[in-house]
């Protein structure tokens, strides 16, 4: 997942800070910051945890 997709997935579900995605799904706040850097990769479960989060959103509407 690029961290544009990223950054867009966290707006979508509310996430406002590196902080609140972080405490959601359980890393640290530096693992988000270098996701959204994109040095290190987001980690296909937690891509896969993100889409499914924003279907379902979608759904609900």
């Amino acid at each position: 997942m690029p961290p544009e997709e990223l950054r867009r997935m966290m707006r979508t579900l509310g996430y406002r800070t590196q902080n609140d995605l972080a405490a959601a799904i359980g890393v640290s706040r530096s693992t988000v910051s270098l996701w959204l850097e994109g040095r290190v990769g987001v980690p296909r479960p937690v891509a896969m945890l993100l889409r499914m989060l924003v279907q379902a959103q979608r759904r609900a509407f």
